[in-house]
């Protein structure tokens, strides 16, 4: 059988226009211990700047939690037509990882095809997670298109596309034993050239303190356009961040695209550290989630939320920069883009 990179697919950038966003409704108490009820209003609030351009396709355990759902998103001024819930049972909220990676082929016949990578909730951190494994699979029974199965572990936020051939991610992640541990780093890029439609591989090392995925690239560093990134660096030299993050932003200068040109750099603040019960929490400014009405920025009422939305609007000069407070939301460890996962129009 074919791999999808053979037949012409490939995972667009996520600037690429959007058909639709998919989420996973928050139900997890465990996710955000004490504090679950308090991130609706702002999930609803993202939900709603999504739905502003675009479909937003929705899971959902029950008729139940899509009533509590369509509440909150009618609070929060949604555009509830442009909205569809879907009873697909999970285990948490977080889509880039366990929902569909979907590929385009403009010039096929069957246009749009979706892998269903392996996911063991960060390294089976997080049991269960049967139910988050089948969402993939779900979506392309829904849409009757083919479903890819490489049959290896892989986070959607493990990975950032620059939409000509070439992808993102860190060592941290996906060399770590705890994913594919019968694989080396050689055989891993394979397995992205031919499930993700790339032909490079850029590898950075560490991601973030208190990100449990292991270092996902969606807190470190984007792609913003084919050629230039937005990476996080943190100002203060004693903070635990500032070495890891100098270490990346040093590769990021040697790193060469595959026309031969090294990558336009632009420099983003880290917010102040945000602890919650002892604990700092991966805050970052790089979780920003790209749709098709605009740009919406995890915010944390600090003193740089103000230069990175302006930093981020730069990068973005057709698109409106949207910050919406994450404070509650990281607490369960992510943001806006480790809750949503794109579908590519055709």
């Amino acid at each position: 059988m074919k791999t999808p990179s053979e037949l012409g697919y490939y995972f667009p950038a996520e600037w690429h226009p959007h058909e639709a966003t998919w989420l996973s409704w928050p139900h997890k108490e465990a996710s955000w211990p004490g504090k679950i009820q308090t991130i609706y209003p702002y999930y609803a609030q993202f939900i709603a700047a999504v739905a502003a351009g675009e479909k937003v396709c929705i899971n959902v355990l029950h008729e139940a939690m899509q009533q509590q759902a369509t509440t909150y998103l009618e609070q929060a001024g949604a555009d509830l037509k442009n909205i569809q819930f879907f009873l697909h049972p999970t285990n948490d909220a977080w889509c880039r990882d366990h929902g569909p990676a979907f590929l385009i082929n403009p010039a096929a016949e069957v246009k749009k095809v979706i892998v269903d990578w392996d996911y063991n909730a960060w390294g089976g951190k997080y049991p269960p997670h049967d139910l988050d494994c089948a969402i993939p699979t779900l979506i392309g029974r829904y849409y009757n298109i083919p479903v890819y199965y490489p049959n290896i572990v892989m986070e959607g936020g493990s990975v950032d596309f620059n939409g000509q051939g070439t992808v993102l991610t860190t060592t941290a992640c996906l060399l770590n034993e705890n994913r594919n541990p019968h694989l080396n780093q050689a055989q891993i890029e394979k397995y992205l050239i031919h499930y993700y439609g790339v032909q490079q591989v850029l590898w950075l090392e560490d991601g973030i303190v208190g990100d449990d995925t292991d270092g996902h690239i969606d807190d470190i560093t984007r792609f913003v356009n084919t050629d230039t990134v937005l990476t996080v660096i943190e100002e203060n030299q004693h903070d635990e961040n500032y070495a890891p993050l100098q270490a990346n932003l040093a590769e990021l200068k040697k790193m060469r695209l595959l026309n031969g040109k090294q990558l336009n750099i632009v420099e983003l603040p880290m917010p102040s550290p945000v602890i919650y019960e002892d604990q700092q929490l991966p805050a970052s400014y790089a979780n920003f989630y790209i749709v098709n009405a605009g740009v919406i920025v995890p915010t944390f009422q600090d003193q740089n939320d103000d230069r990175a939305l302006e930093i981020i609007q730069g990068c973005f000069p057709d698109r409106p920069v949207i910050g919406i407070d994450s404070r509650d939301i990281i607490w369960g460890l992510g943001s806006f883009h480790c809750l949503s996962q794109q579908e590519p129009k055709v």
